[in-house]
């Protein structure tokens, strides 16, 4: 079903339809018009199922990157809508990008950013619904910058009593990473259970991890050592 092209979609609209198991694309990133998407067989990560390989326990147990929430939303707003190396196009439209910035600013979407100095070099955004976190896009600018983003997702959702982590549509990368491929039934099971507040917000999980890791340990450190008890 197409949606007219006009201004941000009304945050309550958006909130609607993600709690129904319905979201937006746009066939280009210039393209005004937008269409809602409800997939038959839904990509979700269940939480104890993150795959962190050797390679990406080392990276997070370095401290490799600066890692970050809600500092720079819209700039991984925007890398995220950005061509790719690969040339493939991006269903993040302007009015997608207005329509997010604003629930950002409401509370209900966030960002995690990968930080080489003052570069931005990864991360990744989505909306918070309930217990559901409902991953949108990712970027990479570095060697496992995305990959660092993510981890420290699980780990903040985890911490923060989270449920379910949607990714909308399964591929290789995310299957390596531990994602498995539901029916759609299926997944709407899994927003009615995930109804009701987390025990933290996702910003709250993330000053509650650096807290805990300070000062004899690191964050990193800690992400790592609780997917090697996992895995």
């Amino acid at each position: 079903m197409h949606a007219p092209a006009q201004g941000p979609i009304p945050p309550d609209l958006l909130l609607h339809a993600y709690r129904n198991g319905i979201f937006p694309m746009a066939d280009s990133r210039e393209d005004d018009e937008l269409f809602w998407i409800e997939p038959r067989r839904r990509a979700v990560i269940p939480l104890d199922g993150f795959r962190c390989a050797r390679s990406l326990r080392k990276v997070l147990r370095r401290d490799a990157y600066t890692v970050t929430c809600n500092t720079a939303f819209e700039e991984v707003l925007r890398a995220c809508a950005a061509p790719r190396d690969d040339n493939e196009g991006t269903w993040i439209n302007h009015r997608i990008e207005a329509s997010f910035a604003a629930l950002h600013r409401d509370g209900h979407a966030h960002s995690i950013e990968c930080w080489q100095g003052a570069d931005l070099v990864g991360g990744l955004y989505g909306l918070a619904i309930d217990r559901t976190f409902c991953g949108e896009s990712m970027f990479s600018r570095a060697d496992n910058a995305s990959k660092v983003a993510l981890a420290w997702l699980v780990a903040l959702m985890r911490r923060a009593g989270f449920m379910v982590l949607d990714c909308q549509f399964m591929t290789a990368h995310l299957a390596s990473l531990g994602a498995v491929e539901i029916p759609q039934a299926r997944y709407l099971a899994l927003l009615e259970s995930a109804r009701g507040a987390p025990d933290l917000s996702l910003p709250a999980a993330y000053s509650s991890l650096l807290a805990e890791a300070e000062p004899s340990s690191s964050p990193g450190k800690l992400i790592a050592q609780s997917f090697t008890q996992t895995s």
